[in-house]
């Protein structure tokens, strides 16, 4: 395989994006660069922090992730999948009718604690989880993965306000920032910056690191509380479409549409399959 895109990824790190592709194909849409973003995000959460029972998806131990920008859901699957949420065949059935699995998360899915999709409400409910979490005085954390785009939401920042001055401690923000939204650059259609900033205005703790870095983002996400009186947000640089080059930073693969067949086997190709 010619040095590219995917070169940097480690095996782990390719398969997953190969089965969102081989989803991609089954379902016939689906948005991928917003899931190709998240990949190491969400195995490292999956791999190494969360706490879970896949057998008990509504153990009152488990720590509550919530996937706000829905739309990368591709993404997730695989790792519910493989961890043994749901089996391994319902991710053939991606957005089909007699299937488990729709094109944003769905609350009835084991493993999914929020339907999301409309951008902007996942960290509320976040909020919610970790309020309730405090009043029971129980242990488990919220973690809650927004996008960038998402965050023109004013929800979210009517959110972040109210985390901050419940300094809930037990919540952690991850942004997946990609840099990009579905018609075009953030810093074209709403300018973040300075976001790290702009979250410890708000009376969050805020570091930052490279999203695709595995050991990295195993270190960061594994220091929360980042301080034990405020929220946590930790804003991951990612790529969009990362591991394939000529979908990266693309518009055009943000959601495809009756993807055609050539399109999958590039995509395959440039993932190092054959």
């Amino acid at each position: 395989m010619p040095k590219s895109a995917a070169a940097l990824l480690d095996e782990r790190s390719l398969e997953l994006r190969r089965t969102i592709v081989r989803m991609l194909a089954a379902g016939k849409r689906g948005h991928l660069g917003a899931a190709f973003s998240l990949v190491e995000i969400l195995r490292v959460l999956y791999d190494d922090i969360l706490r879970y029972r896949p057998q008990e998806p509504r153990w009152a131990g488990r720590d509550r992730f919530i996937l706000s920008k829905g739309h990368g859901c591709l993404a997730l699957y695989p790792l519910l999948a493989e961890k043994g949420f749901f089996p391994t065949e319902e991710l053939w059935k991606f957005c089909k009718s007699d299937g488990l699995l729709g094109g944003h998360p769905e609350h009835r899915t084991p493993g999914v604690e929020a339907s999301t999709g409309s951008l902007g409400h996942g960290l509320s409910i976040g909020i919610g989880f970790a309020l309730n979490a405090r009043y029971e005085k129980a242990d488990h954390r919220v973690f809650v993965v927004i996008g960038d785009g998402e965050s023109n939401e004013g929800s979210v920042w009517e959110a972040a306000l109210s985390a901050g001055k419940h300094r809930l401690s037990n919540l952690t923000v991850i942004v997946d920032y990609n840099k990009h939204q579905s018609y075009g650059a953030v810093a074209e259609v709403q300018e973040l910056e300075p976001l790290a900033d702009k979250w410890e205005s708000f009376g969050f703790a805020v570091t930052q690191v490279d999203g695709h870095d595995v050991e990295a983002l195993r270190q960061t996400f594994s220091r929360v509380p980042l301080n034990p009186t405020k929220p946590s947000t930790i804003i991951c640089h990612t790529i969009k479409g990362k591991g394939v080059s000529f979908a990266e930073n693309n518009m055009q693969w943000h959601h495809k549409s009756g993807i055609k067949d050539e399109e999958i086997q590039a995509l395959l190709h440039a993932l190092g399959t054959h």
